[in-house]
């Protein structure tokens, strides 16, 4: 594809809106013709904001027009697998936010329209493109730290949402801990082969009303037979914290760090550094980065690092991992697919 991507974001909550921005003005290739939210004045209000020249509270403007390439999706979960076939119908790549549907059964559905009209769906990993993962993939790769037998995660977050959204979140497992499982494999280099989830209420007591948790771990098992345990939480009161680690035959990889700034102060009772307070924080860099890596994907006709496959596996992976918690057992994947 030649000139500029003509693209359309749907949905302009906080990321919505940072996507937006990012395609606006920042995204090299992109021209964001239209903008879409169905609360009433907020489309338009970003639109001027933006100096984008179209607005609108209905999607169905932006799958049926014809002059636009692709679509960023980012409205609720249960809305994906609907959203996605639209778009594909009518001819449009895309870009949807994480989980790609609701369920792997949905998720089975869609890859199936997807493929018959010959679209790609990038699913918004975007720690993928975070610099850091990216430059511990790369050195993993190169055998840095040799054979890679053990994996890390923590996901601790102290910004927790309000009732309304754990409502319809899908689980502590489907909502934060996705992130981790889809970094694992991708890091790794091979599949998970089962899932031991155990969680608790430690804090957020209205959680225990849906079924959810404040914190948790899953262990994982992969199918080169090295290991892994991923930690996620909703109650760190001292700010967002998201870390990796890979130990290797060689060596080990640590990914992350908790300073906001590489500045340390230093007097003579203590020393401190600020610290990461959020995810718009963190992955600044990282959401502008899988933006500009899609609306690259487009202009060549090439598929995306980060497919609908890849989406659909993360989703398998924590549909074992809230089996697992329920159930009280470990549950097995059965993959049809590898890396």
């Amino acid at each position: 594809m030649s000139g500029q991507v003509r693209t359309a974001v749907i949905g302009l909550g906080r990321l919505g809106y940072w996507h937006a921005e990012n395609l606006a003005t920042k995204v090299k290739g992109a021209q964001l013709v239209k903008v879409v939210d169905p609360l009433e004045g907020r489309a338009e209000q970003v639109a001027r904001e933006l100096g984008v020249p179209g607005w609108s509270k209905d999607p169905r403007e932006v799958f049926e027009d014809v002059n636009i390439d692709a679509v960023v999706l980012v409205t609720p979960t249960s809305t994906h697998a609907e959203m996605i076939t639209q778009a594909a119908t009518h001819g449009k790549q895309i870009f949807v936010e994480k989980p790609i549907t609701q369920t792997v059964e949905e998720a089975d559905e869609v890859i199936q329209v997807l493929h018959k009209h010959n679209v790609f769906c990038q699913v918004g990993f975007m720690r993928r493109f975070d610099p850091a993962y990216a430059e511990a993939k790369r050195r993993i790769v190169a055998g840095d730290i040799g054979k890679p037998l053990y994996f890390k995660g923590v996901s601790r977050d102290g910004n927790c949402p309000p009732a309304e959204f754990i409502k319809h979140s899908g689980g502590l497992f489907l909502d934060v801990a996705i992130h981790d499982y889809d970094i694992a494999r991708f890091l790794m280099g091979t599949e998970v082969e089962s899932v031991t989830a155990t969680g608790n209420v430690l804090l957020h007591t209205f959680m225990n009303d849906y079924h959810d948790v404040d914190q948790a771990v899953t262990t994982l098992t992969f199918a080169s037979g090295a290991a892994g345990d991923i930690e996620t939480m909703r109650i760190a009161p001292y700010g967002y914290d998201i870390r990796g680690e890979v130990i290797g035959t060689e060596g080990s990889i640590q990914i992350g760090s908790l300073r906001h700034h590489d500045v340390l102060l230093l007097t003579t009772n203590a020393s401190t550094h600020d610290i990461i307070p959020d995810f718009p924080t963190k992955f600044k860099d990282a959401y502008l980065l899988e933006m500009i890596h899609f609306i690259d994907a487009v202009q060549k006709r090439e598929r995306p690092a980060c497919t609908e496959t890849d989406g659909k596996i993360a989703l398998e992976i924590a549909a074992a991992a809230t089996e697992s918690f329920q159930t009280a057992k470990t549950v097995k994947l059965d993959k049809k697919v590898s890396i």
